[in-house]
């Protein structure tokens, strides 16, 4: 046979119902795609704070089973001291591993339930419902949050909607266009985005009254008026507390409950669900990824311990927040690795800075540089977007909704 009669090509399989699906297409038996279904999936894990000792078995234990991994030469020369592991194989050499190492020392058995965790983590398929105190949004599709901005000053529409009316008119004009959620926001968030913004004197938070001040008869109005639930954008606890004690649905942190210790406590007291976004005052990262990661396992950590139900945790990458452009397209880029923590991401790109710098526009003219992002980061998997133009972003959606539904063919 001639070798170009042969036609090769690589597949594209990122979990377990398209490695099922390409497998029932060359007719393998129910049996045989269970079997062969974790060998066509493979992961690249990294671990971090491993005893040196521990680097070394793990090492030896993956590369026993065909798989790879990569250590510093200093788990071998300080087997006293940590290291970073990068591990490289499939999902049936990681179950082999985690079988061996919850027989070994040196914390490999805790060690091997966390790769677990992250690994299931990772294929999970997102919760039936959101539940946002009475109104339940099915998970089967990219939620569209609205973004309503009730601040003179907010980078992208400050003083648009600060009237009763105007931002009554914007929020049902997103309703029509689709959106699931609006999101109110008070105080804007450019100074803590921005720290170049400061002028020398610091980001002082809006004093909660006036927070309230702003929120509150659009709340009212909007709770009233609109089918969807209504979110409000804050960090703050005596404000969390005001608008869910009015009626409000859910609460959207940008410092991820880390900005006031009697958030999370506030939240839990009155079943909302609520976002928890990564932030941070400059752009010092030792490990970009593994310190956003780190950040938000600790927010989430934060909530459960208050008693918010697991799968009322949505978590944010905080684009633009404490991050250069270069992070943030990093962050973007990397966007899946956060799939790990095992919760709905939530992308908030929209008109932000990073578009601008990136394609020189202003922005009032970064509709494309938005759409691009939103349908990358569905791609990567984000399963809720906060966005200014609903309409648009809501088509952009619905069609990355339809190409990742289809099967393997």
């Amino acid at each position: 046979m001639n070798p170009k009669d042969f036609q090769v090509r690589v597949l594209q399989i990122e979990g377990w119902e398209e490695a099922r699906s390409c497998l029932k297409h060359l007719e393998c038996t129910p049996e045989g795609r269970e079997i062969m279904a974790p060998k066509a999936l493979f992961r690249v894990i990294k671990i971090d704070n491993v005893p040196g000792k521990a680097a070394n078995i793990l090492k030896q234990e993956m590369l026993s089973r065909g798989g790879e991994a990569a250590t510093p030469r200093t788990a071998l020369v300080d087997p006293e001291g940590e290291a970073s592991v990068v591990l490289m194989g499939t999902l049936k050499q990681y179950r082999e591993l985690c079988t061996k190492l919850k027989r070994q020392p040196f914390g490999l058995s805790s060690l091997a339930e966390e790769i677990q965790r992250v690994l299931e983590n990772w294929e999970r398929v997102r919760p039936d419902h959101l539940c946002c105190r009475g109104h339940k949004i099915p998970w089967n599709r990219t939620l569209v949050m609205g973004i309503l901005n009730v601040t003179p000053d907010s980078f992208s529409d400050g003083g648009k909607y600060t009237s009763l009316e105007a931002a009554l008119e914007q929020a049902h004009r997103m309703v029509e266009e689709g959106a699931d959620i609006i999101d109110i926001g008070g105080e804007s968030t450019r100074l803590q985005a921005n720290p170049a913004a400061y002028g020398g004197q610091g980001w002082q938070p809006l004093p909660v009254e006036e927070e309230l001040d702003r929120i509150m008869p659009v709340l009212e109005r909007l709770l009233k008026e609109v089918p969807v639930p209504i979110s409000v954008d804050t960090y703050k606890a005596k404000t969390a507390e005001a608008v869910l004690k009015a009626g409000a649905h859910m609460i959207n942190d940008v410092w991820g409950l880390q900005y006031d210790p009697e958030m999370a406590e506030v939240v839990a007291r009155y079943g909302a669900p609520v976002v928890v976004m990564h932030n941070q005052i400059g752009y010092d990262y030792k490990d970009l990824m593994g310190d956003i990661y780190a950040y938000l396992k600790r927010s989430v950590r934060i909530a459960e311990e208050a008693g918010i139900p697991s799968h009322q945790i949505i978590i944010d990458p905080g684009i633009g927040f404490g991050k250069t452009r270069e992070q943030s397209l990093a962050v973007l880029r990397r966007l899946s690795e956060l799939r790990s923590l095992g919760k709905p991401i939530l992308l908030g790109t929209s008109r932000k800075s990073f578009i601008g710098k990136t394609l020189d526009l202003p922005v009032d003219q970064r509709l494309e540089g938005t759409a691009a992002t939103v349908a990358w980061g569905i791609a990567q998997g984000a399963a809720m977007i906060r966005v200014h133009d609903v309409k648009e972003m809501v088509r952009v959606a619905r069609m990355m909704d339809a190409i990742l539904s289809i099967s393997c063919q």
